[in-house]
């Protein structure tokens, strides 16, 4: 038996209609931090957020005017090839996965955290570089968002300072007095 994920805690901040800072997108369940429970969550909990903001959020999707979405250019894959490496795609994908186990588990240190930190940021490159030369595919996709999501689990966890709840660092094996905030904001609103 070894530990494995089944539950982020953190996630996407919302309110407690599930709304997030991007007009119209709403998080709900295992992908939402809503604070209901504090830095951990025991059994059971995550069923009942999705219950209970889900509903929350249908309600308030229901009561509002109509959202306009903005219009996105049609992908423009005439300079693209078919994949002649999915080889590589499965492969990176193996590597992120090797590299959150070996230095984003549950116990963590900073130069773990930056190695992991290091070795998204060559994936999150060659992922940059495949998707401007082949056509997109649905694990093309999914491994660019597991890079996406690991580089913020990874600098997130930089920013704490303390152990709190789950998060246990052998850098910082104290409580600080107050819990800080480890929530990244995007630089830039999404599209510009």
């Amino acid at each position: 038996m070894v530990p494995a994920v089944h539950f982020t805690c953190g996630g996407i901040v919302t309110d407690l209609a599930g709304r997030t800072d991007v007009d119209g997108l709403y998080a709900v369940g295992e992908v939402a931090c809503t604070g209901l429970h504090g830095a951990n969550r025991l059994a059971s909990n995550s069923l009942l957020e999705c219950l209970v903001i889900g509903k929350a959020a249908a309600e308030d999707i229901l009561a509002a005017d109509s959202i306009k979405l903005p219009a996105i250019p049609a992908w423009d894959d005439s300079r693209v090839t078919d994949p002649d490496e999915e080889v590589v795609i499965s492969h990176n994908w193996d590597e992120l996965r090797r590299a959150m186990w070996d230095y984003v588990g549950i116990v963590r240190t900073n130069k773990r955290l930056e190695r992991a930190l290091h070795r998204i940021d060559l994936l999150k490159g060659e992922i940059d570089e495949y998707y401007s030369h082949f056509h997109v595919s649905n694990d093309l996709i999914e491994l660019r968002n597991l890079v996406q999501t690991a580089e913020l689990i990874v600098r997130s966890a930089l920013l704490r300072k303390e152990s709190r709840g789950l998060h246990y660092s052998r850098d910082y094996p104290n409580l600080l007095p107050e819990a800080a905030e480890t929530v990244l904001v995007p630089d830039a609103p999404l599209g510009g």
